[in-house]
This record gives C-alpha cells, sequence and structure tokens, in this order.
C-alpha cells in the first residue's frame, strides 16, 4: 500500500455524534494519528463517547491487540467537546448522528461556511445526494460508511454523490487506507452496497423465523458454517439494532421495492422495546454482552 501524498494527508478531525459510531470512528482515527475533536451538543454526551473509546481501547489491550502505550497515546488524541466552532480547524468532518435525514440535514446546513474539509455522512442508506443538497458546499460531501463495531471491522463505504469532487473521494481513499481499512467507492443509491445485500439476507432469516423453518440460532449457523459469515444475520440484527435495521428496511421498501417491506416479526419486537444488543434482548438474550438463544 502506497503512502498518500502531502496533499492527501488529513490530519485534523472532527466527528459529530458521540454515540457507539461516532465514538468509534473516533478511535480509529485516533489509532491512525489523527487529532480528534469529538462533538455532541451536550459535554456530558461528548464524555460519555471519550469513556467508550477508553473502554474499546482496554479491551484491545488486554487481548494483546494493542500495547499500553499506543492505548494513552490515542487517547489523547481526542478532545470531547460540545463547541460547534471546532468545525474550522479540522480537515475532515465525520458526521455520525442517528438516521434521520431532517437531522443530518441540518448537521450539513452552514458547515461549509465555516471550514474548507471534506464533509463525509456515516450514513449507511439514507441519500447522500440530499444529504448534500443542504450544504453550502456540496462538491465536498461524500459518503464514509463505516461498519459497527468500527474497530474491527475492515471496510469502509466511499459513496460518491451526484455533486462530490473527484478529488474528495480520492482523499477519502486516502485516509481510509491510512486507517487500515479497505475502501469500496460505490454511487449513490439506496443502501448502497453493503446495507442492501446485507438487510436482504436479513429480512428473509426474519421471515424464515416467523414462519417455524428454524431457530434463530440454527438460522444463524447455517450462515457461518454454510457460507462462512463470521456472523448469522439475526445476531447481526441485534448487535445493529432492530430499530436501525426497521428504519433502514422503510426507506428500501420505499425506494426500490417491496422485496424490503419488514417482516411483522420486526415491527412487533421494535414496537415491544426489543431493540437486540443495546436493550437487552432481541432476536437473543444479551447476557453481559454475549447472544443468549432464547
Amino acid at each position: 500500500m502506497s503512502e498518500p501524498t502531502t496533499e492527501h494527508r488529513l490530519t485534523k478531525a472532527l466527528v459529530v455524534g458521540a454515540g457507539t459510531m461516532g465514538a468509534g470512528i473516533a478511535e480509529v482515527l485516533a489509532k491512525a494519528g489523527l487529532e480528534v475533536r469529538l462533538f455532541d451538543v451536550e459535554e456530558a454526551a461528548a464524555a460519555a463517547g471519550l469513556e467508550r473509546v477508553s473502554r474499546s481501547l482496554a479491551v484491545a489491550v488486554e487481548k494483546g491487540k494493542l500495547g499500553a502505550e499506543a492505548m494513552r497515546a490515542a487517547l489523547a488524541r481526542i478532545t470531547p467537546t460540545s463547541a460547534q466552532t471546532d468545525a474550522a480547524a479540522v480537515d475532515v468532518v465525520i458526521e455520525a448522528v442517528p438516521e434521520d435525514m431532517g437531522l443530518k440535514k441540518r448537521v450539513f446546513e452552514g458547515l461549509g461556511r465555516h471550514t474548507k474539509a471534506i464533509l463525509a455522512t456515516n450514513t449507511s442508506s439514507l441519500s447522500v445526494t440530499e444529504i448534500a443538497a443542504a450544504a453550502d458546499a456540496p462538491e465536498r460531501v461524500v459518503g464514509l460508511h463505516f461498519f459497527n463495531p468500527v474497530a474491527v471491522m475492515p471496510l469502509v463505504e466511499i459513496v460518491r454523490a451526484e455533486q462530490t469532487a473527484p478529488e474528495v473521494i480520492e482523499r477519502c481513499r486516502a485516509l481510509v487506507e491510512a486507517l487500515g481499512k479497505t475502501p469500496i467507492v460505490v454511487l449513490d443509491s439506496p443502501g448502497f452496497a453493503s446495507s442492501r445485500l446485507g438487510l436482504v439476507i436479513g429480512l428473509e432469516a426474519m421471515r424464515m423465523l416467523e414462519s417455524g423453518v428454524a431457530s434463530a440460532a440454527d438460522i444463524d449457523q447455517a450462515m457461518k458454517l454454510g457460507y462462512r459469515h463470521p456472523m448469522g444475520p439475526l445476531e447481526l440484527t441485534d448487535l445493529v439494532g432492530l430499530d436501525v435495521r426497521l428504519a433502514i428496511a422503510e426507506h428500501l421498501a420505499k425506494e426500490i421495492g417491496p422485496q424490503f417491506q419488514p417482516p411483522p416479526i420486526l415491527r412487533r419486537l421494535v414496537r415491544a422495546g426489543k431493540l437486540g444488543k443495546k436493550s437487552g434482548e432481541g432476536f437473543y438474550r444479551w447476557v453481559d454482552g454475549k447472544a443468549v438463544a432464547k
């Protein structure tokens, strides 16, 4: 892998949203040597994001995947903040707020006036072209779709909006490679490549469970052992969040067609507050961070 040129090298980042994805993105940026501002609207939320990073890095140290000094150095590069003016001094802004188009548009409105940075959204399915249209500098808007858990997942989708300038794509490719991850470049379309393919499998697995074809654990085993998937589609749905997958399915059903219509079991579990790992129960029960078959 060739080193990125000085022109393409990004050294300072602002991550907007300090939840699970935002904290994970901040972690991989900091481990790669970037100075990171981790923003949330409340100081306590930004501080909680830094604590998420600290716990994740500590696990990596315990497993021997990271040295203690590297952990301290990465944490020192992350500054939690609730100051919106921090965008002015960075090379790239990565938005990682919830999957709500209105919210994402509000984040991007005005950003182009306050910074010359690349403006990236971590959306997993929403239109990057529509998000870019809300920005003052739409040619600098791009999708950078990281996967959960960010620290270990090797793929990043670079999503090219209608407005995205070619040099922005190349600079993002260099950034992703500098993070030790593999980029793929996809045209902005509903669900991109990964969410669209992954959701088809996930929804069909739910329909199979609903009709009694097999248990959740056995359906997942079929994909892990039969197709070498590292995680089954129902456990993955629990990890991503059933509410998140429901929102993506509804969006793709509207944009593409009825094959993405959410099955009743997904709606029923979401209504019951059974959202997966984050709530303690979804298609599995979650005990000490581990999936347990019902």
